[in-house]
């Protein structure tokens, strides 16, 4: 912790900008808040602060059930970071321990089991299984409140082993059963349509969210995702199946209707929709390095807590990139939805306009690259790359080291600095790329009123240290 007497300020302010950042413990009620708790401010004394909700709970305190500190936005510091911590956060978030165990999730970092839980257990202050465990009592609470599910199922879909230790969990994170949880939420909380799962996804404000819907529905493929309204729609590729998910912005949350072929997906499904919005991003942080600044001042004023919208898979991305390449924004869209029609796999239920998931690695892998619709250059790339990310040769998820990743899609043929650094940005979420040889980089900064060329752009760009993809997207948004 940096300084806890700023963070009791934050407090006594009830100032949601912190929720996610750290979760305080009252000795005397025994119970664990998010710093905007309207509950009254509990003393300094019997106030303890914690770095994570894992950490707070294994230190024997049970969340408040009127702030709820474990539906909070994550933490932006995780995107942030690009060492073996913040990459074991993003992994453990995307539901990696639930799937592969703690050994699963070293064997992707390349550390022992022993070096991921000391790294964590110093920085976070819980181990991977903690953190895991903690990730999973919430998603057992969300289905508990959110659907008729049998009890017995919502344990395991939530990634419990036994029924033993799901009763546990929840009795020690929210003192009540399984079964209190159920019988106590709202009525009116509980999906509305039969199949559906209905979720609030929390973040910080400001939120430019009409920027990130604009932004999609520019490039939203046929048949994969669609923007209707103020609602974005779109398939996923989960690791247990299919699914559909619908987001729409609210005021102070973004609303979430999931349609899962496999409940157990719902953890690796909720990561994924905040990843597209953005949800954890630290927005106040973002404005007040890019507003000092001359040439952007203007443009954060006018649209603050603007957004960096994300991807639900890198390897989706990597291919829409190659797709993307010396083409505009609508003929991307146009092959995309050529390749999807030809290599997607048709949902079994079909939701609005979204009727396909976006082809897999292995699919078009194993394609005839003569089929794809384009040139014959950059079919010989999409091949490649393809054959790469098939056979594990590149990995774009969440806990890559994002150096590594880049340099491994430049050593793919047809694959320059704007493709890699694009898949960078979206892809694996890094908050600070700059694509300087962008034509539309070089327009906007002329819209700016500074000079667009690439030197002059990258070099503008230092100053935006580190929230460069956020200018990115100002620049952009210039013209």
């Amino acid at each position: 912790m940096v300084d806890e007497e700023a963070y009791y300020r934050a407090v006594r302010g009830r100032d949601a900008r912190f929720d996610g950042v750290f979760y305080l413990g009252v000795t005397s009620t025994g119970i664990y808040c998010r710093p905007s708790c309207p509950a009254m401010t509990p003393k300094r004394a019997n106030i303890r602060f914690y770095r994570a909700a894992a950490e707070a709970q294994a230190a024997g305190f049970r969340a408040c059930r009127r702030c709820r500190p474990d539906a909070t936005p994550g933490s932006a510091e995780w995107n942030v970071r690009a060492d073996v911590v913040g990459r074991a956060m993003r992994l453990i978030t995307d539901g990696v321990v639930d799937r592969d165990g703690v050994t699963g999730l070293a064997r992707r970092l390349n550390y022992s089991e022993r070096q991921v839980h000391r790294t964590l257990v110093d920085e976070v202050g819980a181990g991977p299984l903690r953190l895991a465990r903690s990730q999973r009592a919430h998603t057992a609470r969300t289905l508990l409140e959110t659907t008729d599910m049998p009890v017995t199922e919502a344990a395991f879909a939530a990634g419990f082993a036994s029924i033993r230790q799901f009763n546990d969990t929840v009795r020690e994170t929210y003192a009540a059963t399984p079964s209190e949880l159920r019988s106590t939420a709202r009525r009116q909380d509980r999906g509305r349509i039969a199949g559906a799962i209905d979720l609030r996804l929390a973040h910080r404000s400001p939120a430019d969210f009409d920027g990130v819907l604009d932004f999609l529905a520019a490039r939203a493929i046929p048949g994969v995702e669609e923007v209707e309204g103020t609602t974005y729609r779109r398939s996923m590729t989960l690791p247990h199946g299919a699914g559909v998910v619908e987001l729409t912005p609210d005021t102070g949350w973004v609303h979430a209707r999931l349609r899962l072929a496999d409940p157990r997906d719902l953890t690796a499904a909720v990561a994924r929709c905040r990843r597209i919005f953005d949800l954890d991003a630290d927005p106040q942080a973002v404005d007040d390095v890019l507003g000092a600044d001359a040439v952007l001042a203007q443009a954060v004023a006018a649209t603050p807590g603007r957004r960096q919208p994300g991807a639900v898979d890198g390897d989706e991305l990597a291919v829409r990139g190659v797709l993307g390449q010396q083409v505009s924004v609508a003929a991307a869209r146009t092959l995309a939805a050529r390749l999807t029609a030809a290599y997607g796999k048709p949902l079994d239920a079909p939701v609005g306009g979204v009727t396909h998931t976006f082809p897999s690695a292995t699919a078009l892998a194993t394609a005839d690259p003569s089929t794809f619709p384009m040139p014959g250059t950059r079919q010989r790339t999409l091949a490649e790359l393809a054959i790469r990310l098939a056979d594990g040769r590149i990995r774009l998820d969440p806990g890559v080291d994002r150096d590594e990743a880049e340099q491994l899609l430049m050593e793919v043929p047809g694959i320059g600095p704007w493709t890699a650094g694009y898949v960078r940005m979206r892809g694996l979420t890094d908050p600070d790329v700059f694509l300087p040889t962008d034509l539309g980089v070089r327009h906007g900064l002329e819209a700016l009123g500074v000079p667009g060329d690439p030197d002059a752009a990258a070099s503008l760009a230092e100053r935006w240290r580190p929230w460069r993809s956020y200018a990115l997207m100002h620049v952009w948004s210039s013209i």
